[in-house]
């Protein structure tokens, strides 16, 4: 993945928005839907998100990062980076998966979002707000990485709320997070 973006002309400043994030869909997919493994839908995530985690790829300070990420976000100035997020922030959300649910695995998901508290920052519908990201409909696989990471330690948050949630969560919890949000029944749209 990283010598495909390595190989991709970066994009050129005086190109219109549009143009620019074709190099996003390389990886994240049309739309910024994801049909890549472990790579993150990044269609609907808040504005706010997407220039918080360009600013740290930027600056190198994300960790457990693709090289590539890195790579395309070094020449982007600030203004770049607003722009990519307002134009992100508007791409719709992803679809539901294809797969089937396993309605126990949600059911372990489900109670484990609640007793961590997932909805306070993440929304109820799990849309996502300022920095928090949208997780509903997110690729599974993807997530499960995301919160393996956080638990690990490679991936710091901003707070300490995702190092107290992780901190009594095994690695079957994690699966069955990522579960539950990945195939979150109610997620709304953001207008």
């Amino acid at each position: 993945m990283a010598a495909l973006l390595a190989s991709a002309a970066p994009p050129v400043v005086s190109q219109p928005i549009e143009k620019r994030v074709e190099l996003c869909y390389v990886c994240h997919g049309r739309n910024g839907h994801s049909q890549t493994p472990l790579i993150p839908s990044i269609g609907g995530q808040t504005s706010f998100f997407v220039v918080a985690q360009l600013f740290l790829f930027r600056d190198g300070r994300r960790g457990a990062a693709p090289r590539g990420m890195a790579d395309a976000a070094r020449p982007l100035s600030n203004d770049d980076l607003r722009a990519f997020g307002e134009f992100i922030a508007r791409l719709p959300p992803p679809p539901p998966p294809a797969g089937k649910v396993d309605a126990a695995r949600a059911a372990r998901g489900a109670a484990l979002a609640g007793q961590h508290y997932c909805a306070a920052c993440h929304n109820p519908d799990y849309s996502g707000r300022e920095q928090m990201p949208r997780l509903a409909h997110q690729r599974e696989d993807y997530l499960l990485k995301a919160l393996r990471d956080y638990k690990s330690g490679a991936r710091m948050a901003y707070g300490r709320g995702m190092e107290d949630v992780m901190a009594d969560l095994n690695d079957a919890d994690l699966a069955d997070l990522a579960h539950y949000l990945s195939h979150f029944p109610a997620a709304a749209r953001r207008p």
